[in-house]
Order: structure tokens, then sequence, then C-alpha cells
């Protein structure tokens, strides 16, 4: 063999190592969904983790993995990241930040939830949250009792106000008794439904029109948002006037939604999780709290219920779905 020959193939068997080498030292970043995450709420977070600099594919690997609702998977999801050693666990939802936290006292766990963190025993104080954790809350299961007064200034016709939860979801009981305490306010009669599968959402529906319903509140849930196409439509159907804490329930049809800005929330996450691969600890990163809530209105929806928005309503809505 030729030396220039035999200098090129080595150069060639040297160089592969070192590639491999640097493909398998790249973060991988492990992130536990109870539910599939919609699009823009995925590309926020890809926007803060961009403004922290890192980019998929490039500086950070990224495996996504979602139990669409079957809770009971995550800690099994959770303790395959842990024994992956991956840098960083993304936890979205309190289900999943609560499997994380349980699997693994080192590994940095960044959350993304909308209950609050210190009643669900994640972390210290909001202030200084201590230990391996922190996140971002945006308070989907904090702000019931508002919501059943925005949909009753909405329909101030309806006598029986409904709440449609998931009975997995361990904030559920704590948003239930704030509707209820709406609703006795209101002095409505107040249905609650519950619901895990698909099919049980077919079941509440029947149920709440059965017991005359005119609106519902659905709450704060990652397995209930994934499902938002098929609430809105059966509300429709039903002619019950629906809202929520996420604005993606109002863009598939339902009636309204008051809540935090999910995107700046899911961008917020992103950047925590690029402060934390560059070295910081979580437990010195205070948990970020939502600064803006907006009001959506699905005109659209109102009119095919035979609903009038006052102008006033109108007015103070951030968007109208027209």
């Amino acid at each position: 063999m030729k030396r220039r020959t035999f200098i090129t193939l080595l150069g060639g068997a040297t160089i592969w190592p070192l590639a491999a080498r640097a493909q398998q030292t790249m973060p991988v970043v492990g992130v536990l969904q109870a539910a599939p995450l919609i699009n823009p709420y995925l590309a926020a977070f890809h926007q803060g983790l961009a403004e922290a600099g890192f980019v998929e594919g490039r500086d950070v690997t990224i495996d996504r993995r979602s139990v669409d609702g079957q809770y009971e998977r995550l800690p099994a999801l959770a303790a395959e990241f842990v024994r992956r050693k991956v840098a960083v666990i993304v936890a979205l939802a309190p289900v999943s930040a609560l499997a994380a936290k349980a699997a693994t006292t080192t590994i940095p766990i960044v959350f993304e939830l909308g209950s609050d963190p210190v009643r669900d025993g994640l972390v210290a104080s909001l202030a200084r949250p201590g230990g391996n954790i922190t996140g971002v809350t945006f308070f989907a299961n904090l702000l019931a009792s508002k919501r059943i007064e925005v949909l009753h200034d909405i329909v101030p016709s309806a006598s029986v106000v409904g709440l449609l939860l998931n009975p997995k979801n361990a904030n559920a009981e704590l948003e239930l008794s704030d509707a209820q305490a709406a609703a006795r306010a209101l002095d409505v009669r107040f249905v609650v439904v519950r619901a895990a599968e698909d099919a049980e959402i077919d079941t509440a529906f029947a149920e709440l029109a059965r017991q005359g319903v005119a609106a519902l509140l659905v709450a704060g849930d990652a397995y209930l948002s994934s499902r938002r196409g098929q609430i809105a439509a059966l509300a429709l159907r039903h002619g019950i006037a629906t809202g929520s804490g996420t604005r993606e329930l109002a863009d598939a049809g339902a009636l309204v939604s008051y809540g935090a800005d999910r995107r700046e929330a899911s961008r917020q996450c992103g950047l925590y999780v690029g402060r934390v691969l560059k070295g910081e600890k979580p437990g010195d990163l205070p948990v970020v709290q939502p600064t803006k809530f907006e009001l959506v209105i699905n005109l659209t929806t109102a009119k095919a219920l035979g609903l009038t928005i006052s102008r006033e309503l109108l007015f103070r809505a951030d968007e109208v779905i027209e």
C-alpha cells in the first residue's frame, strides 16, 4: 500500500470515532409529557431554548415521551430517563413533575404546569425552590371561580353550571372546590362530570345535556386539553357554552378562555432548560409566575349558540375569534 493511501485511511479511521464521541457527548433533554404538546407551545419552548444558545440537533438532543393521558405510565418513563442519565428532565404537567421528582434527586428537573408547585410539594417556595427542581407555572388550576364568573357574564340566564374534570389529575379536587364556591355565590345549580378516556367524554356530555347544563368549565388538565376538538364539537352539538383556562380550547371552537399566556410559559420553560444546561442550579432559579392573563372569546361559536356578547365584554377581550 502506498504511504499516502495508508495515511488517508488512517486519518479517516481516527476522524470517525472523534465525531461519534462528539455526538455522544451532546446533552440529552428528556421531555416527560402527560399528553401530546400542541405546536405553538412546542415552538415557544424551542424559542426559549434558542435564546439560551441551544438548538435541537446542533447543541442538544431532545427525547420526547408522551403517555397520552395514561398518567400511570409516567413513573416508568421518568425512571428510564434517570437510567439514561439525561442532562435535564422537562416535566409538562403536575403529574409529570411529581413522577420526575420521585425518580431523582440529582438530575435537574424543569417543570411547566398549571398548578401551585408549593402546594403540590414540588418546591419549598416560589422564590427559592431548592433541590434539583424549578420551572414555570401558568395557574390553569387556580382560577376556576373567575372562569365561572366569566361564563356567567356571557350566559347570565344559565341556572345550571357544570365542571368537566379528569379524576386522575391530582389538582382536580382543588379546582372542583373553587368552582363549587363560585356556583354557590352565583346561586346556580352545579353539576360535576368526570372523564379520563375518550368514551367517557362522550358519556359526560350526554349527562350534562340530561342535567340541563347551560354553561360548562373544563378543568385544567393535559389529557382534556389534548381532546379539545372532541370537547368543542360536543359542546356545540349539545348547545353548551364552554370555557377553560387555556386558549387552545377556544381556538378549537369552545366559547371562551381566561388564563395566563401559555406560549410565554413555554418560552420561559425553554429558557430555564438552557440556563440549567449552562450550569445554573435549578434550586437557585425562582419559579416563573405569569404576569399577563388573556381573555379570548370565540364569536363564531357564540353566534352558533345563539348568544349575544355584550360590547363591554368584547371590549375587555384580548382577542375575539371570528
